[in-house]
C-alpha cells in the first residue's frame, strides 16, 4: 500500500505482486497519473543490462536476484522530504519524525476503508512553505533541517520538473541547493529519478558494507568505497542496492550512532 500526492491530487496504491506480474489498483483523484507511472514505480522501464560485474559476488548477486529493478517514483520533493528527515540521524528517529510530520499535517488517503485506513498523504508542498521553522520542533526537528525543508518546500514546482533531466544532471543540480548535499542528493535521485549511479556518499554503514563485501575490508570509508565502486560508475547505485538486497553485512564492532530527541530540548 502507498499514498501519494501527485500533480493531479492525492493517491492511494494497492500492488500485489503475482508470480511475474504487478497488479496495480489505485484510488483518488491522482488515481490515473498513478497507474500511467506505475511502470516507472515497479522497474519495468528499468535496463539492468549495462551492470556487467567481473567481481564473483556481484556476479552471483545478479544472477540470484534477477527481478531487482531501479523503480522511480517520479515525485522529487516526496523523496526529498524523508531524506532530509535522515540527515545525520538514525533511521528509526527519522521514520519517527516522518510519522509526526504525516499525523500532524497530512490527510487521510482515498480510497475503499480496508485499503486506506490508517494511510496519510504528504502534506502538500504550499503548506509546509507556509510554516514557520519552529512547527517542525514539536516533531522533533531542528532549525536547520526545518527552514531546508520549508524553502524547498516553495520551489517544489521547479524541483518537480528534475523528472525530465538525465538522472545524473538532475542529481547534480539537487547538490546546488543549500542544505542538500551529496547523501540527500542520492538518496532522492535514487528513489525518485531510479538513478542507477546514485551513490549514498556520507552514509554511516554504507562504506563498511562495500568494503567487506568488494573486498573483505571490515571498515571503510568514501574515498575506499567509491575507488572500489570505480569500475561500475553509471551503475554504482545498481551495485549498492544489490549489496543492501544480499544481506550482507560488515562485522559489527565499535561505536553505533547514536540516538537523539530534538522535541525535549
Amino acid at each position: 500500500m502507498r499514498a501519494t500526492r501527485t500533480p493531479e491530487g492525492p493517491a492511494t496504491e494497492r500492488l500485489c505482486h503475482l508470480g511475474d506480474e504487478v497488479e496495480i489498483e489505485a484510488w483518488g483523484p491522482g488515481a490515473e497519473w498513478a497507474l500511467d507511472a506505475a511502470p516507472d514505480l515497479v522497474g519495468e522501464r528499468d535496463d539492468p543490462e549495462p551492470l556487467r560485474p567481473e567481481h564473483p559476488l556481484l556476479r552471483d548477486l545478479v544472477r540470484r536476484l534477477p527481478g531487482l529493478r531501479m523503480g522511480r517514483s517520479n515525485a522529487v520533493f516526496e523523496a526529498l522530504v524523508p531524506a532530509i528527515l535522515e540527515q545525520k540521524i538514525t533511521g528509526l528517529e527519522a521514520g519517527r519524525v516522518r510519522r509526526r510530520l504525516l499525523q500532524r499535517y497530512g490527510e487521510p488517503a482515498p480510497g475503499p476503508v480496508d485499503v486506506a485506513a490508517g494511510l496519510l498523504v504528504p502534506p502538500p508542498p504550499e503548506s509546509l512553505a507556509a510554516l514557520p521553522y519552529h512547527a517542525f520542533h514539536p516533531l522533533g526537528l531542528e532549525r536547520r533541517r526545518a527552514e531546508t525543508i520549508i524553502r524547498l518546500a516553495a520551489r517544489a514546482t521547479a524541483l518537480e520538473a528534475l523528472v525530465a533531466r538525465p538522472p545524473d544532471e538532475a542529481r547534480t543540480r539537487l547538490e546546488t541547493l543549500p542544505g542538500i548535499g551529496p547523501w540527500t542528493a542520492a538518496e532522492t535521485a535514487r528513489i525518485a529519478l531510479g538513478d542507477p549511479d546514485a551513490v549514498s556518499v556520507g552514509d554511516f554503514h554504507l562504506p563498511n558494507l562495500v568494503c567487506w563485501a568488494l573486498a573483505g575490508e571490515p571498515r571503510g570509508d568514501d574515498r575506499r568505497m567509491l575507488e572500489l565502486l570505480e569500475p561500475y560508475v553509471g551503475q554504482r547505485g545498481r551495485v549498492q542496492r544489490l549489496l543492501e538486497a544480499s544481506g550482507i553485512s560488515a562485522p559489527r564492532f565499535g561505536p553505533r550512532m547514536a540516538a537523539r530527541s530534538i522535541e525535549g530540548i
